[in-house]
């Protein structure tokens, strides 16, 4: 795994990257294997809790799933990710009227990543 490889403006136009590898690595003891490991997690998680946060159920539940998605994406290296589901659980447990920008915020984040994460856990 690659740090070099972190090209910030691929990811996000105003030059964020989707994923902070050095942060990643640093996190792992620069463990590749472990870091791919957790990108796995992080993609699954990614996978079956947006669902859940961006959906219409109960606003508590909405916002239990941003708040895990938010605590694994942080300690990964997916800041932007974090931020925005920092942003949505916050939203959804004041349970504003209409949090769609911070769950939009979210979802663009995660369509983001997923590439990113695509290629890592390929290479």
């Amino acid at each position: 795994m690659d740090d070099s490889a972190s090209d910030p403006a691929r990811d996000h136009p105003d030059g964020e990257t989707s994923l902070a590898l050095h942060h990643l690595l640093g996190q792992t003891g620069g463990d590749a294997a472990l870091a791919r490991e957790l990108l796995g997690l992080l993609a699954a998680q990614c996978e079956a809790l947006l669902p859940v946060a961006a959906g219409e159920g109960d606003p508590a539940a909405r916002a239990d799933a941003a708040h895990t998605l938010k605590g694994s994406a942080a300690a990964l290296g997916a800041f932007r990710l974090a931020r925005a589901c920092g942003a949505a659980e916050t939203e959804l447990r004041d349970r504003r009227p209409d949090p769609l920008d911070s769950v939009a915020a979210m979802e663009r984040a995660v369509a983001a990543l997923r590439p990113r994460l695509a290629s890592l856990l390929a290479a």
